[in-house]
């Protein structure tokens, strides 16, 4: 009979969270016999908000997720707007989590400014707040970031300029020009190429490219109005594919160099097909992880400084500067080692 209520009890749980906020979807992990009641046991719930999800890039993040509930036994579940990011509904599902009661929220916003009064409801409620690609946000307890921004628009940059040969002109593509992540990256990048790279302009403002469709169509403007343009750099994993296509559309690929942040599940025919030489990104599932075991040891009132160990590579010598915490976790991708990331 305890096992059969026990049952019960963990389905109309996943159940109350999937009917949790309009136009959002709920996933969890947990280990069974998990509570939101930390002095049971010792397990937290936690609820992830990434900027949407049902897309390669987020369902990789829940895989994260799953390995640090099979792990530590806490509970964690992903909600959120399906399929495109959305502020409203993303404000709604961490209004949801405020709601049931969870112990912590991990949240990568599409809007940061937008999210600050409704994270704010949730640290007066006591929950612990950690995010991600939000640097700067006011009402977190910390904000974890991969790398520091700044770094990897650069890195971007110097994977742009040696496929360029160092001179042309070039577009950075964002997801969003109101994500602060990809602000500061375009900034590092076109700082870089002022530094070192003498021979590239930018040849217009950045653009915007918030899907694969998105970025397609805005990278055929681009291409149209600038026709002797030598290279993108695409931000949002969205953006790479969606300028590849463009680029193999106008018969220019070989000629119009596309880099930037991607998945090998969105970019795999265009590096066969060799449009994309070479992408960067970072292991969402690693971030997921991380942010779940920071969230964890704010629980536990440990002290978070410079050298913290959220348990994963790229994560495991941190650099706290305030309430960020910086990991060392890009990776370069190439069809040479393209086989070593299946999501």
């Amino acid at each position: 009979m305890k096992k059969i209520f026990a049952a019960l009890l963990t389905a109309c749980m996943i159940l109350s969270l999937t009917a949790c906020g309009s136009g959002s979807t709920t996933s969890s992990s947990s280990a069974a016999g998990s509570t939101a009641d930390s002095s049971a046991g010792g397990t937290y719930t936690i609820a992830n908000t990434p900027k949407c999800i049902g897309i390669s890039w987020w369902d990789r993040m829940d895989t994260g997720n799953q390995r640090f509930a099979d792990a530590t036994g806490n509970t964690v579940y992903q909600s959120g707007p399906t399929g495109d990011a959305d502020t409203a509904v993303q404000i709604s599902s961490i209004e949801d989590a405020i709601a049931s009661g969870v112990n912590a929220i991990t949240v990568i916003p599409y809007d940061p400014s937008s999210c600050e009064t409704t994270l704010a409801k949730a640290r007066e409620a006591g929950i612990v707040v950690i995010s991600h690609e939000a640097e700067g946000m006011e009402n977190v307890d910390y904000d974890m970031e991969a790398f520091v921004n700044y770094e990897y628009g650069a890195h971007m940059m110097d994977l742009l300029a040696k496929q360029m040969g160092e001179e042309g002109g070039y577009v950075i593509m964002v997801g969003s020009l109101t994500s602060t992540s990809h602000q500061q990256w375009a900034q590092g990048a076109i700082e870089r190429q002022e530094d070192a790279y003498p021979n590239m302009h930018q040849v217009c403002d950045l653009v915007e490219g918030s899907s694969q469709e998105a970025a397609y169509n805005t990278a055929k403007e681009v291409i149209a109005t600038y026709p002797d343009i030598s290279g993108f750099i695409g931000c949002d994993t969205n953006d790479p594919p969606g300028i590849a296509m463009a680029v193999e559309e106008a018969g220019k690929s070989g000629n119009i160099v596309v880099t930037g942040t991607c998945l090998v599940s969105q970019a795999k025919d265009y590096l066969n097909s060799g449009t994309i030489k070479t992408f960067t990104f970072w292991d969402p599932a690693d971030a997921g992880e991380a942010m779940c075991n920071l969230a964890v040891k704010v629980l536990n009132g440990e002290t978070i400084e410079t050298g913290v160990d959220l348990g994963v590579p790229g994560y495991d010598n941190c650099t706290v500067d305030g309430n960020t915490v910086y990991g060392s976790a890009w990776v370069d991708v190439t069809t040479d080692n393209m086989s070593d990331y299946d999501f």
